[in-house]
């Protein structure tokens, strides 16, 4: 429904949704219908937007609803007319739909008098009609080195100021990073070298030679007496050992979901503000 329908469209997109509402109950209503003429106590005609009639264990109700298609919120005054015509009425409940919603004086009237107030409007790209949480499980191999501690208190690399940076930016496994001996590193290149500047192996190398056979949350450490890389924090770092982290863990993905692509109309309780999410 366009913002800018008319009175009439309004009653009709408000016909259409109640009338979807009820061919989805375990009621058996009859037609739901517009523009309908209901004769009073008095004799005089009432014209009714909407109306319709259901049947419960033989009981028969009837329910008339008063549509306002209006820019601004409805006043009490048109709820006190519509009482008025509910009142001329015999037993039948009334319902009152806004496109914007209810002035405070309106809501406390209708509460009193039994009259149910309802916000009507077609769904927009900002509503949200509800969410879908995935959970992956994910494998993965985390590539880690232990720096040697002579090299960095030579060079003044603050190993504990590593620890607690990668604590900060990963908070899930903040106890583990504050107490780790093995940190990741950015590599320049994935070459390792001795000393002298002569390539002893790689990470590529090394992963390699990983077993086939480890399991989730294990790992595997490669040894050195005199290994180097290239880092990209620090440059050439000296290391002691290379540390491979076979992990397996679940990760939770929530997406919302745009109301305007699954629902038709969103229909609010203006009183208790419930919520209806009509779908298409």
């Amino acid at each position: 429904m366009k913002s800018s329908a008319t009175a009439t469209e309004f009653e009709i997109f408000t016909q259409h949704i109640y009338q979807k509402l009820v061919n989805n109950d375990v009621l058996k209503p009859t037609k739901v219908e517009h523009n309908v003429k209901l004769q009073g106590k008095s004799g005089c005609e009432h014209q009714i937007d909407v109306y319709w009639e259901y049947e419960i264990a033989g009981n028969k109700h009837r329910v008339a609803i008063e549509c306002k298609n209006y820019n601004s919120l409805v006043p009490v005054g048109k709820v006190r007319d519509f009482h008025g015509v509910l009142s001329e009425l015999n037993n039948v409940n009334g319902i009152m739909v806004s496109s914007k919603g209810f002035q405070t004086g309106g809501k406390k009237y209708a509460e009193e008098h039994g009259i149910s107030l309802k916000e009507l409007r077609a769904p927009t790209r900002d509503d949200i009609a509800g969410e879908i949480t995935t959970i992956f499980h994910i494998n993965r191999t985390r590539c880690l080195y232990l720096i040697d501690e002579e090299y960095a208190k030579q060079k003044n690399l603050n190993l504990q100021r590593m620890r607690d940076y990668l604590a900060l930016t990963d908070p899930k496994k903040a106890d583990k990073w504050k107490n780790a001996a093995h940190i990741p590193l950015t590599l320049k290149e994935r070459v390792i070298r001795n000393s002298t500047g002569k390539k002893i192996s790689s990470v590529d190398e090394l992963k390699a030679q990983l077993s086939e056979i480890m399991k989730p949350n294990s790992s595997q450490v490669f040894k050195f007496e005199d290994a180097w890389i290239e880092t990209a924090e620090y440059g050439l770092v000296k290391i002691r050992e290379v540390k491979y982290e076979f992990a397996s863990e679940d990760q939770e993905t929530t997406i919302q979901l745009a109301a305007d692509i699954f629902v038709e109309a969103i229909l609010k309780d203006a009183i208790n503000g419930e919520t209806l999410y009509v779908p298409k």
